[in-house]
């Protein structure tokens, strides 16, 4: 058998090997890295790989800890954990559902509009559902809502902070994409590609991001006029409704000035996405204490939190360089092309087989973990095809916005999950994800077929 074939079979071998142990339980990162480990040294024994590779890995584990672009991966998460303790998020849910409490439907509204907003201000999706799930939905199951409106509008407005900017998810696609199209384009004897930055992802993102956001409030709309019962009015005690105006206010400008801040200086090109970030953590600081919330007990605990949900993503980043070095240097990288180049149908279809493979991948995988094995993999054969990278990233980060929705290992349903009555069957919050799930897959159809959605206003930033 050739030296070549046999490369590529383990390389594929390698690639299902990491998902059954992962199936098993084992830790991703640890898993990533010891399972590539293994079939390096098995390739090494076969001649198909040679140990000396791994003198890159230094290099590699160097350039991220000094790339000032992922800097702003922890800055943000802390800005989100901040404002989780400044109540930011239980007074806009409190504001929001008396000022559309009174139609129908209009507690499902109020969630899904205060999951955009704290997408756009925190981005932590975790943060974001068991809030929600804390105070919104003991209301709405007190207001006759189906267990299964309720939990599915409030798992699919948390998971939100995975594409509307800023995200972390988009933070790594960016820098990821960055580098790989750079590399592609040389390649192909373009020494002076037009760069691709997080900023840009950033602004593609924004439209898909308010898509689904429409999306959602449309069948929450649909719900109130076809199914009225499943989502009732409730009535707001007229003491109530005198100072509502003044609370929305208070509830909404703290909120809204961060975005400005933080996302405004982004899109305007005043400020990188580290240089937004750190203003949004102070920012997010400055809220806490004009809250009177902020206290060493409360820095200490951001700051924990911080480093352990950025030591999480950053110890997979590792593990999955290992992969990325064995399953290259193996052959896997050209038993990819060759699949996706082969493909009738064209880049199109490729980008479709990919998306289809990670949607399935979402199933049993956290979002990080598909983007640190599937994308340095894919990337390079579909951008090689002339697919629009900012295009590419954004899609790609509606994709994998399932993932937190999609059993049995969708992440949302586990946070709601923890939060929820204990008479609340489990079963309800899986049937409510459905029809979210559904309008996902709507929108990332409505970008293949209108493109424009995600490329017009990175154009229009860019001049």
């Amino acid at each position: 058998m050739e030296t070549i074939l046999i490369g590529e079979i383990l390389a594929g071998l390698m690639f299902f090997g990491i998902i059954g142990f992962l199936l098993l339980g084992f830790p991703v990162a640890f898993t990533l890295a010891g399972v590539s480990l293994a079939f390096g040294l098995v390739g090494l024994s076969l001649g198909v790989f040679d140990i000396s590779n791994f003198g890159a890995l230094p290099n590699r584990y160097i350039g991220f800890m000094t790339n000032e672009v992922l800097v702003a991966v922890p800055l943000f998460i802390f800005m989100g954990v901040m404002l989780e303790r400044s109540n930011i998020a239980e007074q806009l849910l409190m504001t929001m559902g008396k000022l559309f409490g009174t139609l129908r439907g209009g507690l499902g509204i109020s969630v899904i509009v205060v999951g955009a907003l704290l997408a756009a201000s925190t981005g932590v999706v975790g943060a974001t559902v068991v809030t929600m799930g804390l105070i919104s939905l003991p209301a709405m199951l007190r207001a006759g809502y189906n267990p299964k409106v309720a939990t599915g509008v409030i798992c699919a407005s948390g998971t939100l902070g995975q594409i509307v900017p800023p995200s972390t998810v988009l933070i790594f696609l960016g820098d990821m994409l960055s580098g790989i199209n750079a590399q592609v384009q040389m390649t192909k004897g373009n020494f002076a590609p037009v760069p691709v930055s997080v900023g840009d992802l950033f602004a593609g993102a924004l439209l898909p991001g308010l898509l689904l956001v429409g999306l959602y409030l449309s069948f929450m709309i649909f719900k109130a006029v076809t199914d009225p019962s499943s989502c009732p009015a409730v009535e707001v005690p007229a003491d109530e409704k005198g100072s509502l105006l003044r609370e929305v206010c208070v509830a909404l400008l703290p909120p809204l000035i961060l975005i400005l801040l933080v996302l405004g200086s982004i899109l305007g090109g005043v400020a990188t996405p580290t240089e937004a970030a750190s203003v949004g953590a102070v920012g997010a600081t400055i809220l806490a204490a004009l809250r009177w919330r902020l206290s060493l007990t409360v820095l200490r605990e951001t700051a924990i939190a911080t480093a352990t949900i950025t030591s999480m993503v950053f110890i997979i980043l590792l593990g999955a360089s290992v992969f990325s070095i064995v399953f290259r240097l193996m052959g896997g990288d050209n038993l990819v092309h060759e699949f996706l180049g082969n493909l009738p149908g064209g880049p199109l279809a490729a980008v479709a087989v990919v998306m289809a493979i990670m949607f399935v991948l979402g199933f049993i995988l956290d979002t990080f973990e598909i983007i640190f094995i599937v994308i340095p993999i894919t990337a390079p054969i579909l951008l090689a095809l002339d697919i629009d990278p900012i295009w590419l990233g954004v899609i790609v980060g509606v994709n994998l916005q399932t993932s937190f929705l999609t059993p049995p290992f969708g992440f949302s349903l586990f946070y709601l999950r923890g939060v929820a009555p204990p008479d609340l069957p489990t079963s309800a919050i899986y049937r409510g994800i459905i029809p979210f799930v559904g309008l996902q897959v709507a929108a990332i159809s409505t970008l293949f077929i209108f493109p424009e959605i995600v490329t017009w206003l990175p154009t229009v930033l860019g001049g």
